[in-house]
């Protein structure tokens, strides 16, 4: 059973308008790491999309007319309580994705950042003054919220994947309605049971529950009430929400999949880059968008490389998230440990050869072991698909020409990385890799001061940093005439 300090923070209904609504039928959300039941939660679906989008709606413009620093206030508060909280959403989570404790403590302390980033940047969504054409006029620039939001979230991150967009449009003067994955509802449950806490206004914002993801889908990107859709998950999805977006001319942001080359040459610090490997790789059992997802090393370091980074992953403890010392957790269910199996599998058929790890783990279907591939060519499944699991394919490169063109040769342009000592070489890959963000020595890249957000078939927009209230303001330009002339 999950026993949390508050138990009122576990939620089985959606949240709409302010309180909490029931549902004529129900789905249930499993315990990845062994099957058991958790909870029953409110299939709400479209009914509830639709009720949803009323409230927010109609609460959108009395939240917007409210002064910045009353909304900064607000969310402040609800990010006092995520903080105050973070045990029971930890514990929450982790039951529910599968993820360490350790890892979902720190996934609740960095999305309770953005709601706090966003409630200081509320505060300062200036506008501008042009120099006007003649002496009667003046031309002012303002910035107002795009209006009502809705948003897809996965289930890798249940907790900071809503805080990255709700808190922008909040801060935005924007009403949001967020749809998290029926995998993973109750973290996004418990947030908006601390948003209500917190103070922020009924309709504001609203968590609909239902398992019946294209239906609500089609809801939300259609509605023309919505006038931004934000999603973060796979490219397939994306595209055709996308499309569904279009026939209203929705403003849309997207972050979908990765491909993550992590290029290693042989002037690099190699504990360094074994180290920034592990934690890339192998955090969240490799379910994370902007994992690496292929390990480029040069030839000459090569097998020195794999040797340590084989010595490091034996140090990897497999097992429930919720057990102390454990590093990787199970896969979110069995069909995707069972995806990741069938890459390994198809490469090892193709001449590579396995390090360390491999398919079988006596801890059940939903586990894969930490596993490192070496003879991998670019041209094999486990490196031109997104492996979303703990598997570390090894390429071998001789210069640095080829691991551009290795690393480029891919749709996807989400997250790189590249250890090396020389700065200019390291300012070369920064400028060649073509992906939206470069880690220069550096295995973890996210924090909420730097814009996420991807190129080509990995999406647009940015979530964080300063720019991340431009997806959810529009620029209006005012031009006042008749001015007189003394």
């Amino acid at each position: 059973m999950l026993t949390l300090q508050d138990p009122t923070l576990l939620k089985t209904q959606s949240y709409l308008n302010g309180s909490w609504h029931d549902a004529s039928a129900y789905f249930s959300v499993h315990n990845p790491a062994d099957g058991s039941l958790l909870a029953e939660v409110a299939d709400g679906g479209v009914e509830h999309c639709q009720l949803a989008i009323a409230a927010a709606s109609q609460s959108q413009a009395d939240w917007a007319a409210r002064p910045a620093a009353e909304r900064a206030r607000l969310l402040r508060r609800w990010f006092e309580l995520l903080l105050n909280h973070q045990e029971d959403l930890a514990r929450l989570m982790t039951a529910e994705q599968g993820k360490p404790l350790a890892e979902a403590r720190a996934e609740v302390v960095y999305g309770a950042s953005y709601i706090e980033w966003f409630a200081e940047e509320a505060k300062r969504l200036y506008g501008d003054t042009i120099p006007a054409p003649s002496g009667d006029k003046r031309l002012l620039v303002i910035r107002q919220p795009v209006g009502v939001v809705a948003a897809i979230t996965p289930w890798n991150f249940p907790n900071a994947m809503i805080t990255r967009k709700a808190a922008p449009a909040l801060a935005a003067g924007c009403s949001i309605v967020v749809r998290p994955a029926e995998l993973t509802p109750l973290s996004a449950l418990a947030l908006a049971e601390l948003a209500n806490r917190a103070g922020i206004p009924a309709g504001v914002f609203n968590v609909v529950t239902g398992a019946d993801a294209k239906a609500m889908g089609e809801v939300l990107t259609r509605h023309p009430a919505v006038n931004k859709f934000s999603f973060t998950g796979s490219t397939a999805v994306g595209k055709q929400l996308i499309s569904q977006c279009a026939d209203s001319v929705k403003r849309v942001s997207m972050e979908l999949g990765g491909n993550a080359p992590f290029i290693v040459f042989s002037d690099a610090d190699l504990d360094a880059a074994v180290a920034g490997a592990i934690a890339s790789k192998f955090r969240n059992a490799g379910q994370t968008c902007v994992c690496a997802n292929r390990l480029l090393v040069q030839q000459d370091i090569y097998t020195e490389f794999a040797n340590k980074l084989v010595s490091a992953v034996h140090k990897l403890q497999l097992g429930r998230g919720d057990k102390e010392g454990v590093h990787v957790g199970p896969m979110i269910h069995a069909r995707a440990a069972a995806r990741v199996n069938q890459l390994v599998q198809d490469a090892l058929a193709q001449g590579a050869t396995c390090l360390t790890g491999g398919p079988r783990t006596d801890l059940g279907d939903n586990y894969v072991a930490p596993t490192i591939l070496c003879g991998v060519s670019n041209q094999m499944a486990v490196a031109q698909q997104e492996i979303f699991g703990p598997v570390a394919p090894l390429i071998a490169f001789n210069d640095e020409a080829e691991a551009i063109a290795l690393a480029n040769d891919t749709e996807m342009g989400l997250a790189a990385y590249c250890y090396t000592r020389d700065i200019g070489r390291a300012l070369r890959m920064g400028e060649r890799l073509a992906y939206g963000m470069v880690g220069l020595n550096e295995g973890i890249i996210s924090n909420v001061a730097a814009p996420f957000g991807g190129i080509k078939a990995s999406g647009n927009g940015r979530e964080g940093s300063k720019y991340g209230l431009d997806e959810y303001t529009e620029i209006k330009y005012l031009c006042l005439g008749g001015i007189e002339q003394f």
